[in-house]
């Protein structure tokens, strides 16, 4: 037996939770910009994906207006660092709702790293930077998508293994609901299944498999 739950049988915040509890697990964008007077911030965004491959583009949503939102259409550029489990109680704190001026670099003592091809710094002490120019703001009701083109992706050498990053050494954090986060749990691989080898799939020598 379920639960049905529309938008409007709930308030906003109560239905904002229960998607946020069973939308998991999430990945963070940990996003570093400059104000247009040039103050550095720091903020957690968890509803954060890829949104292109060709030409590559990621994504991560404004809930309402937040400092970061305001930096990337002011200054056109933001960094996503990767949320490590390391970094764990620096990540919540930067999502502490500190005034405009405050510098959350400083406040909640990380190191800044100058970025290659954009003016927004890095985490230096993130094993992963995905330096961004903006594409695109999309409003959704009270909430800003922020569609970035990737101009560079600067890597921590000791997280690779035979030519690319490995989870184990990346040790990923993700949010769940409530004040929950999550680490790295079990890890399952299963290759993909081509339809061609599908359990009683007839392949004709005439039609090519797509």
């Amino acid at each position: 037996m379920r639960v049905d739950i529309e938008p409007g049988d709930v308030g906003r915040r109560e239905f904002y939770a229960l998607l946020n509890s069973v939308v998991v697990p999430r990945p963070i964008a940990w996003v570093s910009s400059v104000s247009a007077d040039g103050v550095l911030n720091l903020a957690p965004h968890s509803f954060f994906t890829v949104s292109c491959v060709v030409p590559p583009m990621v994504q991560f949503t404004s809930v309402g207006r937040k400092d970061s939102l305001n930096n990337v259409e002011a200054t056109g550029e933001f960094v996503v660092n990767f949320a490590a489990e390391a970094l764990f109680e620096q990540i919540n704190a930067t999502g502490t709702n500190f005034p405009p001026g405050v510098d959350e670099f400083a406040a909640v003592g990380l190191t800044t790293e100058p970025s290659k091809t954009v003016a927004v710094p890095r985490v230096a002490e993130s094993p992963v930077a995905i330096e961004c120019e903006l594409h695109q703001t999309l409003e959704l009701g009270d909430s800003t998508v922020v569609i970035g083109r990737v101009r560079h992706i600067a890597i921590d050498e000791s997280v690779f293994e035979d030519g690319r990053p490995e989870i184990t050494r990346l040790r990923p954090l993700a949010r769940l609901g409530s004040d929950e986060w999550t680490t790295l749990g079990e890890i399952r691989s299963i290759s993909r299944i081509r339809y061609a080898d599908w359990p009683g799939h007839y392949h004709s020598p005439e039609l090519p498999d797509r």
